[in-house]
């Protein structure tokens, strides 16, 4: 198994919640059963605690998983890929947003979020700050998507592209360290919060990626559909929380 598989399995536990793993003591046997029961009533302790190691790298960077990325071939979306679509924005930005994966825009200007769905995602920044008296803009977050490559037909990324991925989002989320981060759709949802239920009832409420509060809204491609005023409302109201509670 190489680094990146070992990696990428201690990241599955890691996020599991599972920090530690429990290793059997050798017991030493004795020719003598008395002696070995007495020893064995000496030293009842049966098993260890090993602490799992560290995932990313001491003093990662965005430039340093950049770099590991390299020209990624881990899964089967780098076969009709055009670009790798890293990640955009203010790289000390209180504020992450995680969409999904990049789409046919994205995949050609190697920038996420510039299509029709990130014309509105950049309104809705925008927007959402101005009314509330916040002064930021969208070139003031940061955003990513949970996978790097474009999925073809934009189908929705397999549990295995997302968790091979997935060990790069989880080092930009740890390297930017923001105050919160903005799960845009059910597939950054599950990705960040391994939930199963849909996002109609987890949007709009504060859940924990490791120490970090999320928020869940819904993405802004299924915004675009026009039977959405209502889901368009929530989401707006999804940010002023956001961010009151991200710049207040």
């Amino acid at each position: 198994m190489n680094r990146d598989e070992i990696r990428s399995y201690l990241e599955f536990y890691r996020d599991l919640g599972i920090d530690s793993v429990y290793r059997p003591v050798r017991q030493v046997r004795s020719a003598e059963p008395k002696a070995a029961a007495a020893k064995a009533a000496e030293s009842p302790k049966i098993s260890e605690t090993i602490l799992l190691p560290t995932i990313a790298p001491t003093s990662d960077t965005l430039d340093q998983i950049r770099l590991d990325i390299g020209d990624c071939k881990r899964c089967r979306l780098s076969e009709a890929r055009n670009t790798i679509v890293f990640g955009s924005g203010n790289e000390r930005s209180t504020v992450v947003f995680v969409g999904e994966g990049p789409g046919a825009d994205e995949d050609e200007q190697g920038l996420p979020f510039v299509g029709r769905a990130g014309h509105l995602l950049t309104q809705m920044i925008d927007n959402t700050a101005a009314k509330e008296g916040i002064p930021i803009r969208r070139s003031d977050v940061y955003i990513c998507n949970v996978v790097k490559c474009r999925p073809p037909e934009n189908r929705t990324p397999s549990p295995d592209e997302m968790q091979t991925c997935g060990q790069f989002l989880y080092r930009q989320l740890n390297t930017i360290k923001p105050k919160a981060i903005c799960a845009l759709g059910s597939t950054a949802m599950k990705a960040l919060l391994n939930v199963k239920e849909g996002i109609t009832r987890q949007r709009g409420k504060w859940h924990k990626w490791q120490d970090i509060p999320v928020m869940v809204t819904y993405h802004p491609s299924y915004l675009l559909r026009q039977y959405n005023q209502q889901a368009r409302r929530e989401a707006w109201e999804d940010l002023k929380t956001l961010f009151h509670f991200a710049y207040d």
